[in-house]
């Protein structure tokens, strides 16, 4: 019988028919299931039964029914496992670096402890040191696990637990660190004159000084094997004989103060062209003792290694009854010298000197070679020996001028100031020319057109009618240039700007024709004009700059701030021009300048007076030779760095003559009518009816011109040795026109009184008025103090500083 086949469709518990035959989809033969359709007992017997048909179901899945179970679970489960073991692994390895990082600082840490700890003690105390240290630690340890025992079992009763100051007890439980060297040569080195030089300087100046020095001192003792002890302000203290202990220690100590001597001269020079005038008039007085010394750390806070004993008393008086640029040695050090056959090394000192609990005491100079810097007068204090001798125009050249012939006395200045004029020209090269890449780059930043060097740019100065001065341009408002935010923030640091030879070469030049133009006064000189220069400076960077806070052009409100802070300044700072003017006018403002004052050039009917009219007359004069100068043709790309358009030049022109002629302060019209200004622009109410724009020039007006006052006589806002410094050389300068019948009266006459004056009706109301112009921050609180402490050491030693001064001028008169 033939089978019959047909084909259903199930669904659920729906059946379809398909129709006869098999139709079911081969590519699923692999999943056949065959059910029998009936259980039959004799499966034989019902096969061979006529009329009975035998049936059975073949079941095959569907396309439908196999897309029905697909699924992308397992993709998603593989695929989260490994994202979760990736982000496991990367987690693991950023932790990896992050404990390592942190274990390198640790380390780099801790190296710099011990490098720290190694430069500050010798090897034998750092080693008990850190085994101190070791101990204490297994100790707080021990501690900090019977903590944990507490904190587990709440006993209560655990008495590892104490208060704070158990745990500091702990720390003077061990033996105290100390032990006593019996040979031992120690050094005490003074910076002479450091504290006068540091009332003038910026306080990085300050720094970068003693570092210089301290550094060079550092890498001579390691050489040397000499232990650095301490430093304290300008003092450096140095041991030989410890920690190792050595037979030769007076002679390596006596070694290590010629090469401080040396090295003190020469950086001091170097460090003369950045730092400015009289730094290379520091000197270091030394002195040096020998004997045994007790050593250890004081531990507390901020434990340090010391030496205590009389050795050390020893050593300090040494060096405070020393003359500066000499060393002086004890008897016991000269001793030791001699035993180790250095007798030539020292000579005796000619006088005794008398120290503090030791009395009358016989000392010797150590042989240093030719610094140039020793002195033949003895400083018995600290503070005394800090005074800036007179040494840098030297008063017994100056004096001898009154005997002798002038080309003689230019020649004598000349053979001992040549050295130190090239510097101080190196120095006001250096100023000058950091200014003028100040002024490129926000050129660059505004765009402004680069000027032709070869057109002639004209402004008023240039092409004065008959009849008219230098006084006649004067204006009451400087016109300063807006706050350009834009420009600000374009502009590339100043630093990174190459000025061409041509100009570094002119204005080196010009500088230096400048200083030759100067007459050799003893106080209206080059070197005067270059503390002027400096004090110009220092107040100049007293002032905030708004381009510092101008970070992004994004930040309105940052912008507006910046704007504001320039208002608040007037414009000074944010203009690199007014800034080089102002340091350009202390440079020039006393050029030519005849040693006499104005009233005195007046009453000779000299040509210069009649010239410009009896007024201002020295200061017209500066004007006029140094901008003349300026215009000669061997200076046109100077120029065409200082002023790029005939609008820059005019400005610039007004700037300057503005400042120089502010210098004139012995004029009463000019006086009266510059506090009326002042009256007008800062205490007076506001004029409705004047421009805001105007309001604030007119008060940077004044402000410039108030500050290169102040910097004229800044020597009286500063150091008491400051001070007596030039106060002594402008009474010598006045004694020589006395001298020379350019004078009614000697100075001696009226000089204490006329001080005392000075100070109360033009010092200290300047220096007042520094402060309450708001702009200088602590420069006008310093200058105002330094003021108001010379008027008051004036008022008390100021009659036998006179008598000093007629002294020494009639000392050097008596030896002809």
């Amino acid at each position: 019988m033939p089978y019959c086949i047909f084909s259903y469709e199930l669904t659920g518990n729906r059946a379809l028919y398909l129709g006869d035959g098999d139709r079911h989809e081969t590519a699923f033969n692999q999943y056949e299931v065959v059910v029998p359709f009936n259980a039959y007992r004799d499966p034989e017997l019902a096969a061979n039964t006529d009329g009975h048909c035998r049936y059975s179901l073949h079941i095959y899945p569907s396309q439908q029914f196999a897309q029905g179970y697909k699924s992308s679970l397992p993709i998603v489960f593989t695929s989260l496992v490994a994202a979760t073991f990736f982000l496991m692994a990367l987690t693991f390895l950023v932790y990896d670096r992050f404990v390592h990082r942190r274990n390198i600082k640790v380390v780099n840490a801790a190296a710099r402890s011990n490098a720290i700890v190694s430069s500050l003690f010798p090897s034998n105390v750092r080693d008990r040191l850190f085994e101190d240290a070791k101990a204490r630690s297994d100790v707080n340890q021990a501690a900090h696990s019977r903590l944990k025992t507490f904190l587990h079992n709440g006993d209560s009763s655990d008495t590892a637990i104490t208060d704070e100051n158990a745990h500091h007890s702990d720390f003077f439980k061990t033996k105290p660190i100390a032990e006593l060297f019996p040979h031992t040569t120690i050094m005490f080195a003074d910076i002479s004159g450091f504290t006068a030089w540091s009332s003038s300087r910026e306080p990085a100046q300050v720094f970068q000084l003693l570092e210089t020095l301290y550094h060079s001192f550092d890498e001579t003792a390691k050489k040397r094997r000499v232990f650095k002890v301490e430093t304290v302000g300008d003092c450096y203290v140095a041991v030989a004989g410890l920690p190792d202990p050595r037979k030769d220690h007076a002679v390596v100590m006596a070694r290590f103060a010629k090469d401080c001597m040396h090295q003190m001269h020469s950086l001091t020079r170097k460090l003369e062209v950045s730092l400015g005038p009289d730094t290379a008039d520091l000197s270091l007085r030394i002195g040096l003792h020998s004997g045994p010394v007790t050593a250890g750390v004081l531990r507390g806070e901020r434990s340090r290694f010391q030496l205590f004993g009389d050795t050390m008393n020893t050593a300090a008086r040494m060096e405070s009854n020393g003359i500066r640029g000499r060393i002086q040695i004890s008897q016991e050090t000269s001793d030791l010298l001699a035993d180790a056959g250095k007798t030539q090394w020292f000579v005796a000192r000619e006088d005794t000197i008398v120290a503090k609990g030791k009395g009358e005491l016989n000392t010797f100079w150590l042989s240093v070679g030719d610094v140039g810097k020793g002195r033949s007068t003895t400083d018995t204090t600290h503070s005394s020996d800090d005074v800036l001798a007179p040494n840098n125009y030297n008063s017994s050249v100056a004096l001898d001028s009154l005997m002798t012939t002038s080309a003689e006395s230019d020649q004598q200045v000349y053979n001992l100031v040549s050295n130190k004029t090239s510097r101080l020209i190196d120095w006001n090269v250096d100023v000058l020319s950091r200014l003028i890449k100040q002024i490129v780059a926000r050129r660059k930043a505004s765009k402004v057109p680069k000027k032709d060097s070869s057109k002639q740019y004209f402004c008023p100065g240039d092409n004065r009618g008959a009849g008219t001065t230098v006084l006649d341009e004067v204006t009451e408002i400087l016109a300063l240039p807006e706050f350009d935010a834009d420009a600000a923030r374009r502009q590339q640091d100043p630093e990174n700007i190459e000025l061409d030879d041509s100009i570094t070469s002119q204005l080196q030049q010009y500088v230096s024709n400048v200083s030759a133009m100067y007459r050799n006064n003893p106080f209206h000189n080059f070197e005067h004009a270059s503390h002027v220069t400096m004090s110009v400076v220092k107040l100049l960077s007293r002032i905030v700059a708004p381009v510092d806070v101008v970070v992004s052009d994004g930040k309105n409100q940052k912008r507006s701030f910046a704007s504001k802070l320039h208002d608040h300044t007037y414009g000074i700072t944010s203009d690199p021009l007014t800034q080089f003017a102002c340091v350009f006018s202390a440079l020039i403002h006393d050029v030519d300048h005849s040693g006499v004052p104005n009233a005195q050039l007046v009453k000779e009917n000299s040509k210069i007076a009649t010239f410009y009219q009896g007024k201002s007359v020295a200061e017209q004069n500066s004007v006029d030779l140094a901008w003349d100068l300026l215009l000669d043709d061997s200076f046109k790309d100077l120029r065409a760095a200082i002023f790029a358009t005939d609008v820059e030049k005019a400005r610039f022109r007004q700037l300057v003559v503005n400042s120089v002629m502010a210098t004139d302060i012995m004029d009463p019209d000019l006086k009266a009518i510059r506090n009326a200004r002042w009256e007008k622009a800062f205490t007076a109410s506001p004029n409705m009816q004047e421009d805001l724009k105007d309001l604030t020039n007119r008060k940077a007006t004044i402000v410039i011109e108030h500050l290169i006052q102040a910097s004229d006589v800044a020597h009286t806002m500063q150091h008491w040795h400051i001070y007596r410094k030039w106060n002594e050389r402008l009474f010598l300068e006045l004694y020589q026109a006395y001298i020379a019948s350019r004078a009614e009266k000697s100075p001696e006459t009226f000089w204490y009184k006329g001080e005392l004056g000075f100070f109360d009706f033009y010092i200290i109301p300047l220096a007042m008025k520094l402060k309450e112009c708001g702009v200088f921050g602590v420069s006008s609180d310093e200058y105002l103090n330094y003021a108001m402490r010379n008027r008051k050491e004036w008022e008390d030693r100021g009659q036998e500083v006179v008598r000093e001064m007629m002294e020494k001028i009639k000392g050097r008169v008596k030896r002809y």
